[in-house]
């Protein structure tokens, strides 16, 4: 049994005990439960229910594990033969959830 859930503005295929990467949520603790209602596909048995844009009564439940950074991106500016460099870095912050049970 596997879902298709929207995040936000991520979208994540996943099954029972999975651990996924979610948009920083400050507010969550470890050991929290959270509730995915935007599940846009069920399929369970070969069966599949798809929504329009969502499947009606079907939700995603996960346990907060903790928070995790992402990889570095780097955003480098260059003008060649001006002596212009501009090094900029970034890590994204995420909550790191384990998917614990399909409904729907």
């Amino acid at each position: 049994m596997y879902a298709v859930i929207s995040d936000r503005s991520r979208q994540h295929t996943v099954r029972s005990g999975d651990v996924i990467l979610c948009d920083l949520q400050a507010e969550q603790q470890v050991g929290d439960k959270i509730t995915f209602d935007d599940v846009l596909l069920v399929s369970h048995e070969g069966t599949i229910k798809l929504g329009h844009p969502f499947v009606a009564g079907a939700s995603v439940v996960g346990e907060v594990l903790g928070e995790k950074k992402g990889d570095k991106v780097i955003a480098f500016r260059f003008k060649r033969r001006k002596n212009v460099r501009r090094k900029r870095g970034h890590r994204q912050h995420y909550t790191q959830v384990k998917i614990a049970e399909i409904n729907g």
